[in-house]
């Protein structure tokens, strides 16, 4: 739906049959292609800047360089390469600090490869992908959170949530039938007044603190 173009991807865990398991998963999919695997998230970022991936599937919890690390890491050397976190573990300092590193999406290890393969296509245009067990933790109450997003405005919360609806700015621009500029600058304030860095934790504030229906 998005392209025709082969999306590149790196699998980052530091269990081989988990790896194993991920390619049979994504083999007989002719839009993906897995490139490469890393056994660690040092490995991961240093395969990334020779093997070009598309999208990394990262497991959290590795030796040497954790995924969170890995995952700031690669976002700031490879700011193209969209990040999935895939674990097994859904605590809420976990998604917090993974989505807040940079990663698009969070995925449990139970996901279906049908699940996972839409997840990757969604995270290549740009689009974000949490599991519903991330999205229960990242509703849960917390002691040292502030409300955001008060002064939003109206339209920058209806674009706020098309965004939780996973629409990309074209597919937004249409539905506002506004420009695509106007989109991304508006996307950009919504950014800025909720104090995050990507789409994703934007999507995790506003589900957090029930910002949108």
């Amino acid at each position: 739906m998005e392209t025709d173009k082969t999306i590149r991807v790196l699998i980052a865990d530091d269990h081989s049959m988990v790896r194993k398991g991920l390619m049979t998963f994504l083999k007989n999919r002719p839009d993906l292609e897995v490139v490469g695997e890393a056994r660690d998230g040092r490995e991961a970022a240093d395969m990334c800047e020779h093997l070009k991936p598309d999208v990394i599937l990262m497991d959290l919890l590795m030796p040497v360089l954790g995924g969170v690390a890995a995952t700031r890491l690669i976002r700031q050397r490879c700011p193209a390469v969209q990040v999935i976190a895939l674990t097994s573990f859904q605590e809420k300092e976990l998604v917090h600090d993974v989505l807040q590193a940079g990663a698009i999406g969070y995925l449990l290890k139970n996901v279906s490869g049908d699940e996972l393969a839409e997840a990757i296509r969604k995270a290549h245009a740009g689009r974000p992908t949490l599991a519903p067990e991330a999205l229960q933790a990242l509703v849960q109450p917390g002691l040292d959170e502030v409300s955001p997003g008060k002064d939003l405005t109206r339209r920058e919360l209806e674009v706020l949530a098309l965004l939780v609806k996973g629409l990309s700015n074209p597919d937004i621009a249409e539905r506002l039938c506004v420009s695509r500029a106007t989109v991304k600058v508006q996307v950009s304030s919504i950014l800025s007044k909720l104090g995050v860095s990507n789409r994703a934790e934007a999507i995790s504030l506003a589900i957090q603190h029930k910002l949108v229906k």
